[in-house]
């Protein structure tokens, strides 16, 4: 739906297919750096989302090992000035609400639910988008196809077949609690990390503040189809034992109503963005590790670039098209690597032990607040 907006504010029309029959509340929490807030704002979403983001007022940087925090990072104003632009923690369905109030606010927008992409057919005229509704088979033509369709992209399987995604070896468990449970020390509008051996606990609050996000990463296996699945809380307990966890970490834990466990699936390096008048987006083509909580924001830049490489003479022809998606993708190509590079890296560092964590520990005090967040100027205050 950033797309199309993105794509709309250029003067195209755009169809949206949305396999779901309904747009329902899924998923919990997303982080919008300054980076993603800045598109989103940009395309007129700042009063629908300011109601009901968070402004967090630091990320605060707790390890097991030392026992508490190590360092504590300001954002909330300071870092909307350094940046010029938000950060921002928002639940999934907030962020899906504002963006689906805009799109149907949008004349040149058509969301269409309930409909499933199968085919895609080159002409003349440009192509030919063939889609399932209901027991109906559609076909609409079109002068771009744009497969936003995530890690398990149809799109993307009909364009690469050879790309598959991977099992990173990794589980997030996520869920919610209401902030009202545990004593404010505990639900304060920061962001907590929390890191361990082979594991890490990262907490936030959504919903206005009246909910609190918690993330849990650990290593397991995944044999089963689909993604996602409820989990046990004595499950989660087990892979943070008291022995290791502190007190703190464990409540939220235990707080959290119910959970769900979705395995991190990623895509290789160098996947390809477009071929002819079909391209990439988000998930489809860079599906990466969230340990630098830019999954949903290199997504927000794809469609900002995305309509920018579009707009103007691009769509005289089908030619024109094409080497506009393909610019499309070199710009966006050796970015979306560093910040999946930065992923990996982050998730081996959050899950150190022993005296490789004594390193990290000190190392992270040493930088001090002021050079750990410089670190994050070249993704925070990037521009399209």
């Amino acid at each position: 739906m950033t797309a199309a907006l993105a794509l709309a504010a250029k003067g195209f029309r755009v169809v949206v297919l949305e396999k779901a029959e309904r747009l329902e509340d899924v998923g919990a929490g997303l982080q919008l750096s300054p980076n993603a807030s800045r598109i989103l704002v940009e395309l007129g979403l700042k009063d629908r989302l300011g109601s009901r983001a968070v402004t967090p007022e630091a990320v605060s940087i707790m390890s097991t090992r030392a026992g508490g925090e190590l360092m504590r990072l300001p954002l909330g104003a300071a870092a909307t000035e350094r940046a010029g632009a938000p950060y921002w923690v928002v639940h999934r369905a907030d962020l899906q609400a504002a963006l689906a109030a805009a799109v149907a606010d949008h004349p040149d927008v058509d969301l269409r639910l309930g409909g499933t992409f199968e085919d895609v057919a080159a002409h003349a005229k440009g192509l030919s988008v063939v889609y399932r509704s209901g027991t109906l088979r559609r076909s609409e033509v079109a002068s771009a196809l744009i497969g936003a369709d995530g890690v398990w992209s149809t799109v993307r399987q009909h364009l690469f077949p050879d790309v598959q995604p991977r099992f990173s070896g990794l589980i997030a468990w996520r869920g919610t609690f209401e902030a009202t449970q545990l004593p404010k020390e505990y639900t304060s509008r920061r962001v907590q990390l929390w890191m361990g051996p082979n594991a890490h606990l990262v907490a936030y609050p959504i919903a206005s503040g009246r909910q609190i996000n918690v993330v849990a990463v650990v290593p397991g296996t995944w044999n089963r189809p689909g993604w996602s699945t409820p989990g046990d809380l004595s499950e989660v307990m087990d892979a943070f034992p008291a022995a290791r966890w502190p007190g703190p970490a464990r409540m939220m834990l235990t707080a959290v109503d119910s959970w769900r466990k979705w395995a991190l699936f990623t895509l290789p390096d160098g996947v390809g963005w477009s071929k002819g008048a079909i391209a990439l987006a988000g998930d489809a083509v860079h599906a990466m590790l969230p340990f630098a909580a830019q999954g949903a924001g290199m997504a927000i830049e794809d469609a900002a670039v995305l309509a920018e490489h579009l707009s103007g003479n691009a769509t005289e022809s089908a030619a024109s098209i094409a080497a506009a998606l393909a610019r499309y993708g070199r710009a966006r190509e050796a970015r979306v690597r560093r910040v999946q590079r930065t992923a990996r890296q982050q998730g081996r560092i959050y899950h150190l032990a022993g005296p490789f964590a004594l390193a990290r520990d000190l190392a992270i005090r040493a930088l001090g607040p002021e050079r750990m967040l410089a670190r994050q100027d070249w993704i925070y205050r990037w521009r399209a």
